[in-house]
This record gives C-alpha cells, sequence and structure tokens, in this order.
C-alpha cells in the first residue's frame, strides 16, 4: 500500500521493526484500521502474519498539545508494570523516512472490539452484562496507580483538573469552531459556576469507551485499553463522567453516538458507576458534574473531528465524519444532567 494512502513508508517501518528485534519476515504491510478519527490507526503485518499497531497524528494543521503520541508512549511504558491491561510497546518511530510525523508502534492484541452493531448484536446477553462492569474495574485500577513508583508525577499538572480542562476545551472549541453552538456556550457556563472541590489525583484515561478495548472473545473481560492520547493527571470521577458520556442506555433517543449500550444486557449507566463505586470504593456525589463535563468535552471533541475532516478529507474514518446532530444531542443531554 503506498505511503500517500497510509502517510507511512511501509519499507522503511520494517527496516525499523526489524532493528528492534521484531521477528519481521519479507515485506510489511500497513492498512489503516479502526474508526477513530483523531489520531491514525494502522495494522502492520508482514509476510508470515506477525502483526502489529500504529499510531500517528493526523494530518493537516493540528492544534497544540492534541495527538501526542510521544506522550502515549510515555504513558503505556510506564502502565507496563501495573495491572491496567495495554499493549505492550514496541518502540516511538521518530524518523522522517518513515513517517513525517512521531509514530508509535505497539503489539497487536488479539482480541474483540465492539465497534461496530454486528459486533455487539453477536454477543450473549451474558457477554454483554460484563462489558460495563469490566469497564468499572479497569478505571477503579487505573485510578488506584501509584503515580510515584509509575513515575507519572510530572505527567501533568496537579492544579484543579476541571479548571484545566474548562480552559483547555474552551481553546480546543474556539480553534475548531464551524458554527456558533449557545447551547453548549450555556452548558460552558455551568460547568464554570459548578466545580466541585478535588477530592484526589490519579491517573485518568479521558477516553475509555467500549470501543477504546479489546475483549476476551470468551468471557468479554478487557484484554487492553487503547487510545491514551487524553490520558492526564485529575479527578477520578472525570474519568468514570467521561465513560458514562458514551454509554447510551435503553431508553435514550438515538443521537448519532455509537449506541451498541441500548441492546439487552447491557448495564445503565447507573450499574456502571456502582459497580465503579464498589470497585474503588470512592464517592459518587459529584458524579453528576463530571457527566456533564464528559458530554461537553466529547461534544467539542466531536465538532473538532467534523472540522479536521473538512479541511483535509484524508482524516475522515469509513462512514465519514460524525454528523452535527451529535453534537447538539450530547449538549441536550447534558444539559439535562444541569436541572
Amino acid at each position: 500500500m503506498s505511503s500517500t494512502t497510509t502517510a507511512l513508508d511501509a519499507v522503511a517501518l520494517g527496516r525499523w521493526l526489524a532493528s528492534r528485534g521484531e521477528p519481521v519476515v519479507g515485506e510489511v504491510a500497513v492498512e489503516r484500521i479502526g474508526l477513530g478519527q483523531s489520531n491514525l490507526t494502522y495494522l502492520v503485518q508482514d509476510e508470515d502474519s506477525h502483526r502489529w499497531v500504529a499510531r500517528r497524528p493526523p494530518l493537516g494543521t493540528l492544534l497544540a498539545s492534541a495527538h501526542d503520541v510521544a506522550r502515549e508512549h510515555r504513558i503505556l511504558t510506564a502502565l507496563a508494570g501495573t495491572a491496567v491491561p495495554t499493549p505492550g510497546v514496541v518502540g516511538l518511530v521518530e524518523d522522517d523516512a518513515v513517517c513525517a510525523a512521531p509514530l508509535l508502534v505497539v503489539e497487536h492484541v488479539d482480541g474483540l472490539v465492539v465497534d461496530r452493531m454486528d459486533v455487539a448484536e453477536a454477543m450473549t446477553e451474558e457477554q454483554r452484562s460484563r462489558v460495563g462492569p469490566g469497564l468499572a474495574e479497569v478505571l477503579a485500577g487505573l485510578h488506584a496507580v501509584d503515580l510515584e513508583e509509575v513515575g507519572l508525577q510530572d505527567l501533568a499538572s496537579h492544579s484543579s483538573y476541571a479548571q484545566r480542562q474548562l480552559k483547555r476545551w474552551i481553546r480546543q472549541w474556539e480553534a475548531s469552531r464551524t458554527r456558533d453552538l449557545p447551547d453548549l456556550d450555556r452548558l460552558t457556563g455551568w460547568l464554570h459556576d459548578h466545580v466541585p472541590e478535588r477530592t484526589s489525583l490519579s491517573v485518568v484515561h479521558g477516553d475509555l469507551h467500549i470501543r477504546n478495548v479489546i475483549l476476551d472473545p470468551g468471557t468479554a473481560a478487557v484484554r487492553a485499553v487503547l487510545d491514551w492520547e487524553l490520558c492526564t493527571l485529575g479527578d477520578p470521577l472525570a474519568d468514570l463522567g467521561s465513560t458514562l458520556a458514551y454509554w447510551p442506555e435503553a431508553g435514550d433517543p438515538w443521537i448519532g453516538l455509537f449506541d451498541a449500550t441500548r441492546l439487552p444486557g447491557f448495564s445503565g449507566r447507573r450499574d456502571v458507576a456502582e459497580a465503579y463505586a464498589v470497585a474503588s470504593g470512592r464517592d459518587l456525589e459529584d458524579l453528576a458534574f463530571w457527566e456533564a463535563l464528559g458530554m461537553w468535552k466529547v461534544a467539542i471533541i466531536v465538532e473538532g473531528v467534523r472540522r479536521r475532516a473538512r479541511d483535509e478529507p484524508a482524516n475522515a474514518a469509513e462512514g465519514g465524519p460524525p454528523p452535527a446532530e451529535l453534537t447538539d444531542g450530547l449538549v441536550a443531554r447534558a444539559l439535562d444532567l444541569t436541572t
């Protein structure tokens, strides 16, 4: 596959893998995979079916601090010795002969990725019932990681995570907006006025949802958590709020969000939250704020994806960019939490 199609040089990447001691046989082929529309993700496979996964920033002009795969490399390396399920790190490529941008290469993890409705529909109700509690337990485990022990105590500021998130994502919104959204501005004002006091500081993934994990095909246990580009230090309930923002439940109106979790067997949002409370021992008093913040942030991410696809069509994943109705629906659902 040509580098103009993949934004990678497959021959040079094969040489790099071999130089790292990877078992490369013959030439490698590179194919874009996944439905993510932020960092670009590729399956790398040699002639003997050895496989790896590579991630690079999207094409075109990027917002400051966004799509930092070098930071992902640091985080995954730090978490490798913990109980958090992550793919093994092969290395970070910083060679223009391979890719014009930094390229993170990790081991390929076999398993079930629930990123299409037909995959979710093929699961049994018993398998579906395990996914929500499984994600909750992964979050609880991540939030229990000792920052100093893994060397991530300086990953980000220790100041108010909510204030940092509001500042960062307002900046992202102003840089990527393509239209006026008064309801989003109203939600922003509510969030500013209702920032809770911080209770603790932990590693937070920032984007943990059903399409960002690889599951065991039989037990539906989480084998690997993917897409760590939004990982930072912050309030652990913010992570739970983000997960719930991506978790439609039976009875919710369709707004364009991937809605596999509306199928019979999947836990509702309150059940996922309760599973987290049990696994972590944390109080959920301020969860409504963090859930609203999560939906606000996802809405801004969606608008950023739409902007990048408009500016550079090659960034759009299969099926094209998300619809404007997705942003509007997320904001409406978040506003419901503020009343």
